[in-house]
């Protein structure tokens, strides 16, 4: 019968196919000699007659969904003599798709014979790949085969007497030992994998050993064997794809090239190379694209040191330092890779190195110091050209780099060449966004006590690197602060740039202390200009779109009041010093760019330690955009709730919770945590509408500056004082009030119930006035005025010795 199979001893193994329907389709000698049939007498018969009595298993039914069965079968011979016969039944599908099954049976089967056990033993004594060594009671070598006295390099009769300590006088052979010692006294088998290089063997290899405890057929314990495999090859195939699989994930983590680089030699030393450096094109300096494959021959070429790593402290092998410029002849290793586009694998003998390398006699001391003795040369390419080389070298590792060392190196340089390459595109390409994004985004927050703040960005423009979130931190006169966040219509320079004239916006109009909704009824009209502005350039595309939300909130420490308002922007949260959360019933206000519509404001308390969470939509916004804003409003606030934290881990949180994977949309995240500024910081007096009043106001304020142990500033005060109480009765209308603020700075306000604002102007030589704001302006850090909802507040603040922490409850 047909299948392949070999003709030696066909007429021992009695094999039979069958199809589908049960009949016979195929029978060999063996089963001619088993049952008597000739093949033209049982070709197309039903099976079934083969069969003696029905077979007594009730799974045959099933037959069909096993992978194989087997049991012995009561058949029938052609003479009519009833015969037991062990049977294997394998399924299998024919060329057409058919199904059938092959049996096959054993001609002459019976008890074991005298010579198996004396086959057994020396077909374990001389396998080539399983090293077998049998001990005593007292854990000493009795007999080995023929593997295990080559993989220890002595003879058995050297090796009997002794235990595998005394061979191998290691950590290893103490281990196995102790595992011996425990299948000796438990009877249970032990398992060790171990991977050292025996004396006998000119490598390491990777072994597999079983230990197992010896009893005669009596149950009496002779002693305990150990059987080896040598899983060299698999060890190193499994280090390969898992270096492989690790490389995927450790190497391409930033869109930065020498990060990228670095990351490609910590991964491959020291499992592959002792000593790595990757060494790029100096095109990449000039911001010239890579070079196309070949284009180096016949001139040296000149490559920047990126990259190196080695099994040694402090990289002892490097001839270059990190951004050192070298120039490799023609002949060597790293320019024949770059000029054939293919890596280049060197054993380091004379004959190899003497062309280039006697000629740079540090090179040859290196090369001689540590044993250089295998070097490959692998070429970073990628899109069809060439960046740079990367070169591996082994000094340690004793043996030198074969083809799957070479085949490796090449999967691990093309990934990173690949990482390399997006990461010098997306640096070219985002240079002029950096340097955008870096003038518009705040560097760093701002000095200020009246709320602890923290602050996220995260574009999701990853290309660009830049978005049109934003978020600002602003303080205030009269030690008050505002918190901004905002979001501009889009992702890229475009974004940025109107971004950045917004945010300079809002900082101009925070500056004249605008209330909340004035301040973005003004930011609405400048986005109205703006789309129009766009519109006459032919800006943007489409033309005309620019638009933007926004949300804006002061908060004064001194009254533990916050006002609100915002324009289409997402509710901001307060999570109470307790811990529970709301959304603010703020009015939404149309988004900036309508024109013609109202914002409302909301003024609200906050207690000393409440959280205040601005943030984008981007945040809240589901991946896939189809899901309610509201449940993720309402995901937000869960995250928000609990025990209170650092503003860092509370960010941090919410972005985890929130993000489980990169932003669709920008994500500006600010949170503020409330402070209040304790009452006997704050000295307010009501002050009568009297010039004469004039000096007693000196008089109190002199008096808490003395309290305040800022006697030092009681000159200066005294002349704000003055001038600024003075002009509020002269020149505003009553009631008068001055209020002394001990902050980072003394601040000294007075408000007045008049609305026309103070200005300096310049007095001419004989005026008797004129000079009183100019003085102010001359002796304090800053001076302004605010207005109020009746009237004006007139403010200087002034620089005073020593930290202000006490102040803040």
């Amino acid at each position: 019968m047909g299948g392949g199979t070999d003709e030696v001893g066909e007429a021992l193994t009695a094999r039979v196919a069958v199809d589908g329907r049960g009949a016979v389709t195929g029978w060999n000698e063996g089963a001619e000699r088993l049952l008597g049939y000739a093949p033209q007498e049982i070709f197309g018969r039903p099976a079934r007659v083969l069969l003696a009595e029905e077979p007594a298993s009730p799974d045959l039914a099933s037959l069909a969904a096993l992978p194989r069965w087997h049991g012995t079968l009561a058949l029938r011979h052609r003479d009519g003599h009833r015969l037991e016969a062990r049977v294997l039944a394998h399924p299998r599908t024919a060329d057409d798709g058919s199904r059938g099954w092959l049996l096959v049976s054993a001609v002459a089967w019976g008890l074991p014979e005298p010579e198996d056990d004396e086959l057994v033993r020396w077909g374990l004594l001389r396998s080539p790949s399983c090293a077998t060594s049998v001990y005593d009671t007292d854990l000493r070598y009795r007999r080995s085969s023929g593997s295990a006295e080559r993989a220890l390099g002595l003879s058995e009769d050297e090796l009997r007497g002794l235990r595998m300590t005394d061979v191998l006088p290691t950590s290893v052979s103490g281990e196995v030992e102790r595992r011996m010692r425990l299948a000796l006294e438990t009877g249970e088998p032990q398992y060790v994998e171990n991977h050292a290089r025996a004396p006998g063997e000119t490598r390491d290899h990777a072994w597999s050993v079983h230990l197992y405890r010896v009893e005669d057929p009596d149950g009496r314990v002779l002693g305990v064997a150990a059987t080896g495999h040598d899983m060299t090859e698999q060890y190193w195939a499994r280090k390969r794809l898992q270096l492989i699989a690790e490389a995927s994930t450790r190497i391409g983590s930033t869109l930065d090239v020498t990060r990228t680089a670095q990351e490609l030699a910590d991964v491959a030393v020291p499992d592959l190379a002792d000593f790595l450096c990757v060494d790029l094109l100096t095109s990449f300096e000039e911001g010239q694209e890579p070079e196309p494959h070949g284009s180096g021959a016949g001139r040296s070429l000149l490559l920047r040191r990126v990259a190196h790593q080695s099994v040694l402290p402090g990289v002892p092998e490097a001839v270059l330092a990190l951004g050192d410029v070298d120039e490799y002849p023609q002949s060597s290793a790293a320019a024949e890779s770059l000029r054939s586009g293919r890596a280049v694998n060197r054993r380091m003998t004379g004959a190899a190195i003497a062309e280039w390398i006697v000629r740079d006699p540090v090179r040859m001391s290196r090369v001689r110091d540590f044993g250089f003795h295998s070097v490959l040369a692998v070429p970073l390419s990628a899109r069809g050209s060439t960046l740079g080389v990367v070169i591996f070298v082994r000094h340690r590792h004793p043996e030198p780099f074969g083809p799957d060392d070479l085949v490796l190196a090449e999967e691990l340089v093309a990934r990173a060449a690949v990482c390399i390459d997006n990461a010098w595109r997306y640096t070219h390409e985002r240079a002029t966004a950096v340097t955008l994004q870096r003038s518009l985004l705040p560097r760093g927050l701002p000095e200020q006590s009246a709320v602890e703040v923290a602050t996220r960005y995260l574009p999701a423009d990853a290309r660009a690197g830049v978005g049109g979130d934003w978020f600002d931190v602003i303080p205030l006169s009269g030690a008050r602060v505002a918190m901004v966040v905002g979001d501009v219509v889009g992702h890229g320079i475009h974004a940025s740039a109107a971004m950045g004239r917004l945010r300079t916006a809002v900082r101009t109009l925070a500056d004249i202390d605008l209330p909340p909704d004035e301040l973005l009824t003004h930011l609405d009209d400048l986005v109205g200009r703006l789309a129009t502005e766009a519109d006459a350039l032919g800006e943007g595309e489409p033309t005309g779109d620019v638009g933007a939300t926004c949300l804006y909130a002061v908060y004064d420490p001194v009254s533990r009041r916050c006002t609100l308002a915002r324009a289409g922007h997402p509710q901001p949260a307060v999570v109470s010093p307790q811990g529970a959360v709301e959304l603010l019933d703020l009015p939404a206000g149309p988004p900036l760019g309508l024109g013609g519509l109202p914002f409302e404001s909301l003024e609200m308390e906050l207690p000393e330690g409440s959280l205040l969470a601005l943030y984008t939509d981007g945040l809240i916004r589901s991946p896939s955009r189809d899901s309610d804003i509201d449940d993720g409003a309402a995901r937000l606030c869960r995250a928000l709730a609990g025990p209170p934290a650092s503003l860092d881990v509370v960010c941090d949180s919410v972005l985890a919770r929130m993000l489980p994977r990169l932003p669709a949309d920008d994500v500006a995240l600010l949170v503020a945590r409330t402070r209040a500024l304790d009452a006997s910081r704050v000295a307010t007096w009501e002050v009568e509408a009297d010039p004469a009043a004039v000096a007693e106001a000196r008089k109190k304020a002199v008096g808490r500056l003395e309290a305040w142990g800022l006697t030092d500033a009681a000159f200066v005060t005294e002349l704000i004082v003055s001038e600024l109480v003075t002009n509020a009765i002269r020149h505003g209308e009553p009631p008068v009030q001055l209020r002394l603020i001990h902050d980072r700075t003394l601040i000294c306000e007075v408000s007045d119930a008049g609305g026309t604002a103070p200005h300096m102007r310049r007095a001419r030589t004989y005026d008797e006035g004129g000079r009183g704001l100019l003085l102010v302006a001359q002796l304090t850090r800053s001076w302004g005025t605010r207005p109020g909802a009746k009237g004006k507040t007139i403010w200087a603040e002034q620089e005073i010795e020593g930290p202000a922490d006490g102040s803040w409850s």
